[in-house]
């Protein structure tokens, strides 16, 4: 242990509270987690858009010691994602109930397409433009550290949204041919409200309890996967504030930094289920409702990317101040990616997934955001 305390690390402390055990019972038997950024000059540099990451010393390893720390990394983000998904399944009835339904229809395998979260962006007070951290950045940091590569912003101005895409190292992904988190690892979706632009009493609020979680923000990826807030339960009062400005802000503030979708990756199905029509239609057929908002199949304008999602479910919420009340919860998205016009020629079974269309649709994404919204719960009930 003392030659990995050589370089610089971080130690995070033993977690002993009995309620953690349940979502880290299958991580590697160890003491501490501990998380190096690589500085040793005989480690190669990673790529643009990247952090290293890697538990070592400063000293070069032994043969075939550096193939086995990449796959324990990996482990250990995928254990990560687990307890992440553990979360939201025990959250959102509705999802898991529609996967154990694609599964069981035809025995398939599923593989996600990407996770998303949603974030608050907000401005420190005395240097404009500079972000204070509770941002996209907050979970961001997670992912490029295990090998994510940041791709294209996204804007949603008419909401007061960014976001943006990262995609999943590809080191073991072909290694990888189970279901849910232990199959490929699916691209992340980080989006966050600029809170600057709402109005003073929606930022009062916000910055409250950001505020108040103090350090929390650096745990971000931590508290999803605990399904725990990073700060204080807000008032009912408050949230109701936040709610007639932003039905977004409203989510972050009693949801925080947990899962707000997985989106199942259809041509991945082996069954007619991958042609998302027939998908949405067995959906809709079991008694789910789905997403109205512009049509129920969003379409990017060249025609390549597909998505639909069902509505959020709701999930029972004290607030602080005794009131107990029904919120907004998370929902369950569908994606197909038709192959790219170049290789149109190529065999169906010589298709790989970088054959397909990457990234996402801004008109497409904002449709989807509206699956937690008021105005399509009250339009499907």
């Amino acid at each position: 242990m003392s030659s990995l305390l050589s370089s610089p690390a971080r130690i995070l402390p033993t977690l002993q509270t009995k309620s953690f055990q349940p979502y880290f019972s299958s991580l590697p038997i160890s003491k501490n987690f501990i998380s190096l950024l690589g500085t040793s000059s005989s480690m190669p540099k990673p790529a643009a858009g990247n952090r290293l990451f890697s538990i070592m010393s400063s000293a070069e390893p032994p043969n075939g010691l550096q193939g086995s720390r990449v796959k324990g990394a990996e482990s250990f983000l995928r254990n990560v994602l687990a307890s992440m998904e553990a979360v939201y399944l025990s959250r959102n009835p509705t999802a898991k109930s529609i996967l154990e339904l694609v599964r069981s229809a035809h025995d398939d395998t599923i593989c996600y397409d990407h996770i998303a979260f949603r974030t608050f962006g907000l401005c420190l007070y005395s240097v404009m433009n500079k972000m204070d951290g509770h941002g996209i950045d907050s979970l961001a940091s997670f992912f490029l550290d295990f090998g994510y590569t940041q791709k294209e912003e996204l804007s949603f101005p008419a909401k007061k949204l960014k976001a943006f895409w990262f995609s999943p190292p590809s080191i073991s992904n072909a290694a990888y041919d189970g279901d849910g988190v232990n199959g490929p690892l699916p691209r992340v979706f980080i989006s966050q409200l600029l809170v600057d632009q709402m109005s003073k009493q929606t930022q009062d609020i916000i910055r409250k309890y950001t505020k108040c979680s103090c350090n929390g923000k650096k745990h971000a990826a931590l508290a999803g996967a605990l399904g725990s807030l990073t700060w204080e339960k807000p008032s009912h009062s408050e949230f109701e504030q936040l709610t007639r400005e932003s039905e977004y802000a409203a989510w972050t503030l009693v949801n925080g930094y947990a899962l707000n979708h997985v989106t199942i990756s259809t041509h991945r199905l082996k069954s007619h289920l991958k042609d998302i029509k027939s998908l949405n239609l067995f959906i809709e057929e079991n008694g789910y409702k789905l997403n109205s908002e512009g049509s129920v199949l969003k379409v990017s304008p060249d025609g390549l990317l597909l998505q639909s999602s069902t509505l959020a479910d709701s999930i029972s919420f004290e607030f602080s101040d005794g009131i107990t009340a029904s919120v907004p919860c998370s929902y369950i998205e569908f994606a197909e990616r038709l192959v790219l016009p170049q290789y149109k020629h190529l065999p169906e079974t010589e298709v790989k997934e970088y054959h397909r269309r990457d990234g996402f649709e801004v008109g497409n994404a904002d449709k989807i955001f509206e699956s937690t919204s008021k105005q399509q719960q009250m339009a499907n009930a």
